[in-house]
């Protein structure tokens, strides 16, 4: 019985030990939490001017691209229509997996 008594004081020794620690990592966070809880944005944002700078900037370098005439490194994404007939169908078998679901649930 005295050996279960030492391991049950030694638990409440780490107890106590660990909630300390716990209490000043607390406080660390508290000490450090506005430097480092932005996410990722600046306290300052950014000026209109700054913002019209960087946009001109991007303008050139596209302009720069273009008047190379290398049409290899501008990447377009060709926009896919689906024909009506393929809507039909995709519909058609999303209703067909509905039905089975559901006759799944009433048996």
């Amino acid at each position: 019985m005295a050996n279960l008594t030492d391991i049950v004081r030694q638990l409440k020794e780490e107890q106590v030990r660990l909630t300390r620690q716990v209490r000043a990592i607390g406080a660390a966070l508290t000490a450090f939490g506005d430097t480092y809880t932005n996410n990722g944005q600046s306290k300052k944002p950014m000026s209109a001017a700054a913002r019209a700078r960087i946009a001109a900037a991007q303008r050139a370098r596209w302009a720069k691209i273009r008047v190379k005439g290398d049409k290899k490194k501008i990447v377009t994404i060709p926009k896919k229509t689906m024909s009506a007939a393929a809507r039909r169908k995709i519909a058609a078998a999303q209703r067909a997996r509905w039905a089975k679901v559901k006759a799944k649930k009433k048996a």
